[in-house]
């Protein structure tokens, strides 16, 4: 990994036989260092949230941060683990929002949409930019990428979405994910709320059409 050559190496010596005691201070410090990775690697990227950064964001000292996470690869794994968590977490809470009658696929489009600006997700996104460059990083989140993209808008949120795991459900879920990935990151650069909401409601209009709900028949409302 690229952060491995600015601050720190692969193992400390004096740390590499060290197992971190569980206890509840232990367990508080490393909650402390994942909660704050996941916060820089959102604000500032992967490669300026070094180890070193964490670290003084924590108010901790280098020896502190090996005995908790010796290597680069044990504190992104566990972060993306972390970061994954915290995203199903949120899922779980816009489902809990959902009112009586409201329809539960557009409930997760809309809550998918306001969810790519929050925190853990702009931390993954940015550990994923780092991964096309990083075979490292790549590896050390693969485990927990592989995770959302099982549950993503589906096995993960049940209070949105029960129509089942089938090619056709899979599909919709595709579409609205990656078509709402695409236009998070789309640089629009003019008439960009229009061009949003009309595209936000072309991919609804699509998984009703895909799922057969309703009387939808046409991407375009006239």
């Amino acid at each position: 990994m690229s952060d491995r050559r600015k601050d720190m190496p692969v193992k400390d010596p004096a740390s590499k036989d060290v197992t971190p005691r569980d206890t509840p201070k232990s367990r508080r410090t490393r909650l402390q260092i994942l909660d704050t990775s996941m916060r820089l690697f959102a604000e500032l990227g992967y490669d300026r949230a070094g180890n070193a950064a964490i670290a003084e964001a924590c108010g901790l000292t280098r020896g502190a941060m090996l005995y908790h996470f010796p290597t680069r690869e044990a504190l992104v794994e566990a972060a993306a683990w972390h970061i994954h968590a915290a995203r199903e977490a949120m899922f779980e809470a816009e489902a809990a929002k959902l009112k009586p009658g409201q329809d539960a696929l557009d409930g997760a489009v809309d809550a998918y949409w306001r969810l790519l600006s929050s925190v853990p997700f702009s931390a993954f996104l940015a550990l994923e930019r780092a991964a096309r460059q990083d075979a490292d990083v790549a590896k050390a989140i693969r485990p927990a990428q592989e995770a959302f993209d099982q549950g993503a808008m589906g096995n993960a949120t049940p209070g949105f979405i029960t129509a089942g795991i089938d090619a056709r459900f899979q599909a919709s879920r595709d579409l609205a994910r990656f078509a709402l990935d695409g236009l998070h990151r789309a640089a629009l650069t003019y008439d960009q709320p229009e061009r949003v909401e009309n595209l936000i409601n072309v991919i609804k209009r699509a998984l009703h059409m895909l799922n057969r709900k309703g009387d939808v028949h046409d991407l375009w409302v006239d």
